[in-house]
Protein backbone atom coordinates (compact mmCIF):
# COMPACT_ATOMS: atom_id res chain seq x y z
CA UNK A 1 0.00 0.00 0.00
CA UNK A 2 1.41 3.42 -0.95
CA UNK A 3 1.76 6.12 1.72
CA UNK A 4 -0.93 8.21 -0.05
CA UNK A 5 -3.44 5.35 -0.04
CA UNK A 6 -2.54 4.43 3.53
CA UNK A 7 -3.15 7.98 4.76
CA UNK A 8 -6.44 8.20 2.88
CA UNK A 9 -7.66 4.83 4.15
CA UNK A 10 -6.52 5.47 7.71
CA UNK A 11 -8.19 8.88 7.81
CA UNK A 12 -11.38 7.48 6.26
CA UNK A 13 -11.54 4.81 8.98
CA UNK A 14 -10.87 7.46 11.61
CA UNK A 15 -13.87 9.45 10.39
CA UNK A 16 -16.18 6.50 9.80
CA UNK A 17 -15.73 5.36 13.38
CA UNK A 18 -15.37 8.83 14.93
CA UNK A 19 -18.24 10.64 13.23
CA UNK A 20 -20.11 7.35 13.38
CA UNK A 21 -20.14 7.28 17.18
CA UNK A 22 -21.30 10.90 17.23
CA UNK A 23 -24.15 10.03 14.85
CA UNK A 24 -25.09 7.04 17.00
CA UNK A 25 -25.28 9.20 20.14
CA UNK A 26 -27.02 12.36 18.91
CA UNK A 27 -29.27 11.43 15.96
CA UNK A 28 -32.90 10.55 16.56
CA UNK A 29 -33.97 6.92 17.22
CA UNK A 30 -30.56 5.27 16.97
CA UNK A 31 -29.62 2.35 19.22
CA UNK A 32 -27.07 4.57 20.97
CA UNK A 33 -29.22 7.69 21.32
CA UNK A 34 -28.28 9.86 24.32
CA UNK A 35 -25.21 7.74 25.04
CA UNK A 36 -23.38 10.83 26.27
CA UNK A 37 -19.87 12.28 26.16
CA UNK A 38 -18.21 9.13 27.50
CA UNK A 39 -19.50 7.08 24.57
CA UNK A 40 -18.25 9.70 22.12
CA UNK A 41 -14.78 10.01 23.66
CA UNK A 42 -14.30 6.24 23.85
CA UNK A 43 -15.55 5.91 20.27
CA UNK A 44 -13.07 8.50 19.03
CA UNK A 45 -10.31 6.82 21.03
CA UNK A 46 -10.97 3.53 19.25
CA UNK A 47 -11.31 5.32 15.91
CA UNK A 48 -7.79 6.69 16.36
CA UNK A 49 -6.50 3.27 17.42
CA UNK A 50 -7.87 1.52 14.32
CA UNK A 51 -6.93 4.33 11.93
CA UNK A 52 -3.35 4.47 13.19
CA UNK A 53 -2.98 0.69 13.33
CA UNK A 54 -4.04 0.05 9.73
CA UNK A 55 -1.93 2.82 8.19
CA UNK A 56 1.18 3.11 10.37
CA UNK A 57 3.36 0.62 8.50
CA UNK A 58 2.83 2.26 5.11
CA UNK A 59 2.59 5.98 5.90
CA UNK A 60 3.49 6.55 9.54
CA UNK A 61 -0.20 7.19 10.29
CA UNK A 62 -0.24 10.97 10.55
CA UNK A 63 -3.99 11.15 9.75
CA UNK A 64 -3.84 14.81 10.74
CA UNK A 65 -2.49 17.83 8.80
CA UNK A 66 -1.30 19.40 12.05
CA UNK A 67 0.88 16.36 12.71
CA UNK A 68 2.22 16.29 9.15
CA UNK A 69 3.10 20.00 9.15
CA UNK A 70 4.59 19.88 12.64
CA UNK A 71 6.77 16.87 11.80
CA UNK A 72 8.01 18.62 8.65
CA UNK A 73 8.69 21.75 10.72
CA UNK A 74 10.65 19.60 13.18
CA UNK A 75 12.76 18.17 10.34
CA UNK A 76 11.32 14.68 10.85
CA UNK A 77 9.34 14.61 7.60
CA UNK A 78 10.09 15.69 4.05
CA UNK A 79 8.32 18.97 3.13
CA UNK A 80 8.02 17.68 -0.46
CA UNK A 81 5.64 14.98 0.78
CA UNK A 82 3.44 17.34 2.79
CA UNK A 83 1.01 18.28 -0.04
CA UNK A 84 0.22 14.66 -0.94
CA UNK A 85 -0.29 13.75 2.73
CA UNK A 86 -2.63 16.69 3.27
CA UNK A 87 -4.57 15.77 0.13
CA UNK A 88 -4.86 12.14 1.24
CA UNK A 89 -6.06 13.17 4.69
CA UNK A 90 -8.74 15.46 3.27
CA UNK A 91 -9.93 12.85 0.77
CA UNK A 92 -10.07 10.26 3.53
CA UNK A 93 -11.94 12.56 5.89
CA UNK A 94 -14.51 13.50 3.27
CA UNK A 95 -15.00 9.87 2.28
CA UNK A 96 -15.46 8.78 5.88
CA UNK A 97 -18.02 11.52 6.54
CA UNK A 98 -19.93 10.56 3.39
CA UNK A 99 -20.13 6.93 4.47
CA UNK A 100 -21.42 7.91 7.91
CA UNK A 101 -24.19 9.90 6.20
CA UNK A 102 -25.04 6.88 4.04
CA UNK A 103 -25.17 4.57 7.07
CA UNK A 104 -27.35 6.96 9.11
CA UNK A 105 -29.41 8.43 6.27
CA UNK A 106 -32.78 7.49 7.82
CA UNK A 107 -31.80 8.99 11.16
CA UNK A 108 -30.60 12.21 9.53
CA UNK A 109 -34.01 12.42 7.85
CA UNK A 110 -35.86 11.94 11.16
CA UNK A 111 -33.71 14.29 13.26
CA UNK A 112 -35.48 17.67 13.43
CA UNK A 113 -32.64 19.82 14.80
CA UNK A 114 -30.29 21.07 12.04
CA UNK A 115 -27.61 21.90 14.64
CA UNK A 116 -27.54 18.25 15.67
CA UNK A 117 -27.10 17.18 12.06
CA UNK A 118 -24.17 19.55 11.65
CA UNK A 119 -22.70 18.24 14.91
CA UNK A 120 -22.25 14.80 13.39
CA UNK A 121 -19.87 16.23 10.81
CA UNK A 122 -17.86 18.89 12.59
CA UNK A 123 -17.18 20.62 15.88
CA UNK A 124 -18.80 23.71 17.37
CA UNK A 125 -18.09 25.57 20.60
CA UNK A 126 -20.32 25.23 23.65
CA UNK A 127 -19.76 28.96 24.23
CA UNK A 128 -18.78 30.93 21.15
CA UNK A 129 -15.78 33.18 21.71
CA UNK A 130 -13.09 33.12 19.03
CA UNK A 131 -10.11 33.77 21.31
CA UNK A 132 -11.10 31.25 23.98
CA UNK A 133 -12.15 28.66 21.40
CA UNK A 134 -8.80 29.10 19.63
CA UNK A 135 -6.88 28.72 22.90
CA UNK A 136 -8.76 25.53 23.78
CA UNK A 137 -7.99 23.90 20.43
CA UNK A 138 -4.39 25.14 20.64
CA UNK A 139 -3.90 23.56 24.08
CA UNK A 140 -5.52 20.28 23.10
CA UNK A 141 -3.38 19.87 19.99
CA UNK A 142 -0.26 21.01 21.85
CA UNK A 143 -0.77 18.20 24.37
CA UNK A 144 -1.50 15.71 21.59
CA UNK A 145 1.58 16.61 19.53
CA UNK A 146 3.91 16.69 22.52
CA UNK A 147 2.67 13.22 23.48
CA UNK A 148 3.09 11.91 19.92
CA UNK A 149 6.68 13.18 19.83
CA UNK A 150 7.38 11.54 23.18
CA UNK A 151 5.82 8.23 22.11
CA UNK A 152 7.73 8.17 18.81
CA UNK A 153 10.97 9.02 20.63
CA UNK A 154 10.47 6.18 23.08
CA UNK A 155 9.94 3.63 20.30
CA UNK A 156 12.20 5.22 17.63
CA UNK A 157 9.29 5.53 15.17
CA UNK A 158 5.52 5.94 15.28
CA UNK A 159 4.48 2.45 14.25
CA UNK A 160 1.54 0.12 14.66
CA UNK A 161 2.35 -0.74 18.27
CA UNK A 162 2.02 2.94 19.18
CA UNK A 163 -1.61 3.03 18.06
CA UNK A 164 -2.88 2.32 21.58
CA UNK A 165 -0.94 5.02 23.47
CA UNK A 166 -1.83 7.61 20.82
CA UNK A 167 -5.49 6.59 21.08
CA UNK A 168 -5.37 6.89 24.87
CA UNK A 169 -3.95 10.41 24.55
CA UNK A 170 -6.96 11.33 22.41
CA UNK A 171 -9.27 9.79 25.01
CA UNK A 172 -7.63 11.83 27.77
CA UNK A 173 -7.88 15.05 25.75
CA UNK A 174 -11.53 14.40 24.96
CA UNK A 175 -12.44 13.76 28.59
CA UNK A 176 -10.40 16.67 29.92
CA UNK A 177 -10.56 19.36 27.23
CA UNK A 178 -13.47 18.28 25.04
CA UNK A 179 -16.11 20.38 26.77
CA UNK A 180 -15.49 23.87 25.34
CA UNK A 181 -15.07 23.09 21.61
CA UNK A 182 -15.50 19.35 21.01
CA UNK A 183 -11.70 18.84 20.61
CA UNK A 184 -11.19 18.80 16.85
CA UNK A 185 -7.35 18.77 17.25
CA UNK A 186 -7.20 17.81 13.57
CA UNK A 187 -7.92 20.16 10.65
CA UNK A 188 -8.89 17.35 8.23
CA UNK A 189 -11.22 15.76 10.79
CA UNK A 190 -13.19 19.01 11.00
CA UNK A 191 -12.85 20.63 7.58
CA UNK A 192 -13.36 17.52 5.42
CA UNK A 193 -16.69 16.54 7.02
CA UNK A 194 -17.77 20.19 7.13
CA UNK A 195 -17.32 20.35 3.35
CA UNK A 196 -19.36 17.17 3.00
CA UNK A 197 -22.13 18.68 5.14
CA UNK A 198 -22.17 21.59 2.71
CA UNK A 199 -22.26 19.34 -0.37
CA UNK A 200 -24.59 16.52 0.69
CA UNK A 201 -28.39 16.70 0.17
CA UNK A 202 -29.14 16.47 3.90
CA UNK A 203 -32.81 17.00 4.69
CA UNK A 204 -33.54 20.34 6.39
CA UNK A 205 -29.90 21.14 7.04
CA UNK A 206 -28.54 24.49 8.19
CA UNK A 207 -25.48 26.39 6.95
CA UNK A 208 -22.11 24.75 7.63
CA UNK A 209 -20.93 27.39 10.15
CA UNK A 210 -18.06 28.68 8.02
CA UNK A 211 -17.48 31.61 10.38
CA UNK A 212 -16.14 29.15 12.96
CA UNK A 213 -14.41 26.76 10.55
CA UNK A 214 -11.01 28.50 10.60
CA UNK A 215 -10.46 27.82 14.32
CA UNK A 216 -10.27 23.99 14.16
CA UNK A 217 -7.90 24.39 11.20
CA UNK A 218 -5.49 27.12 12.33
CA UNK A 219 -5.39 26.44 16.09
CA UNK A 220 -4.36 22.77 15.80
CA UNK A 221 -1.55 23.63 13.38
CA UNK A 222 -0.31 26.39 15.68
CA UNK A 223 -0.57 24.15 18.74
CA UNK A 224 1.31 21.30 17.07
CA UNK A 225 4.14 23.58 15.94
CA UNK A 226 4.41 25.08 19.44
CA UNK A 227 4.70 21.56 20.83
CA UNK A 228 7.61 20.90 18.48
CA UNK A 229 9.38 24.05 19.67
CA UNK A 230 9.02 23.15 23.35
CA UNK A 231 9.86 19.50 22.81
CA UNK A 232 13.07 20.38 20.96
CA UNK A 233 14.02 22.88 23.66
CA UNK A 234 13.51 20.33 26.43
CA UNK A 235 14.56 17.08 24.80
Amino acid sequence: MSPFIAEAVGTAILLILGDGVVANVILTRTKGFNGGLISITIGWCMAVFVGVYVSAAASGAHLNPAVTIALAYAGKFDWALVPQYLAAQMIGAMTGAFLVWVAYKQHFDETPDPDVKLGVFCTAPAKRHSMHNFITEFIGTFVFMFAVLSISKASSSLGSLDALPVALVVLAIGLSLGGPTGYAINPARDLGPRIMHFLLPIKNKRDSDWSYSWIPVVAPIAGAMAAVLLYNALV
